[in-house]
């Protein structure tokens, strides 16, 4: 997995391409971490070429929400989910916690 970040005016853009799995989470995890610890907490996670997302990827998207809803901070949407990733959100009752995007173009315009 590899992952890109975009900083715009009103939130950051976070793009990974691959599987998000165990040895991949905690890399995706410290770009969460250092946009957060930055103090900017409006993320846009553009997830349009993520195969696949492991309970490892599931924990590193929820501690990032928490962190950024904490306080009415911000929060993370995650754009162009692909269909096998959003029926595990889905399976794992994470879809009430996150706010979904058909495109990170109207995503990163939400904020």
């Amino acid at each position: 997995m590899e992952a890109a970040t975009t900083q715009f005016k009103h939130c950051d853009l976070v793009k990974a391409n691959g599987r998000v799995d165990s040895q991949s989470a905690p890399r995706l995890g410290e770009v969460f971490d250092a946009i957060i610890e930055a103090g900017r907490f409006k993320i846009v996670f553009d997830m349009s070429a993520v195969d696949y997302v492991s309970s490892a990827g599931l924990r590193v998207l929820i501690d990032a929400q928490k962190t950024c809803k904490r306080w009415g901070r911000g929060e993370v949407v995650l754009a162009a989910v692909p269909k096998q990733v959003y029926e595990v959100l889905e399976l794992v009752g994470f879809v009430p916690l996150f706010r979904f995007s058909d495109d990170a173009t109207t995503a990163v315009g939400s904020f």
